[in-house]
């Protein structure tokens, strides 16, 4: 059974980081894009970015560029979401994503296979 699990979520304020991570179980991932959404109240999930595994691309949403840095370490089957200069806008639910193909939409949700159960970021001002 696949797993994916986040932690590193919490509670912060305007200007400081955080660092999530999301472990994969049940399958190797390490040739398969690995990447992150978020979920606000009231809004759809959005795409924030992968890291492929071909190439070792990466690909950011627009409001996240510069702030935020996707990296993964394919011995342990983890990817992670360096978030630096947070804003209050990114207070959402994160969710890891994995997929079982290896290229394509990265940017929808529909590409994605398996979910983890989401960690709550919050930023306040």
């Amino acid at each position: 059974q696949v797993q994916l699990v986040e932690s590193g979520g919490g509670l912060v304020q305007a200007g400081d980081s955080l660092r999530l991570s999301c472990a994969a179980s049940g399958r190797t991932f390490s040739r398969n894009p690995m990447g992150w959404f978020r979920q606000a109240p009231g809004k759809e999930r959005e795409f924030v970015a992968v890291r492929t595994w071909s190439g070792e691309s990466t690909f950011y949403a627009e409001f996240v560029k510069g702030r935020f840095t996707i990296s993964r370490d394919n011995g342990k089957n983890t990817v992670y979401l360096q978030m630096n200069s947070l804003k209050p806008e990114d207070t959402a639910v994160y969710y890891c994503a994995a997929s079982r193909g290896f290229s394509g939409n990265y940017y929808s949700a529909e590409f994605y296979d398996y979910w983890g159960q989401g960690t709550q970021v919050t930023v306040s001002s």
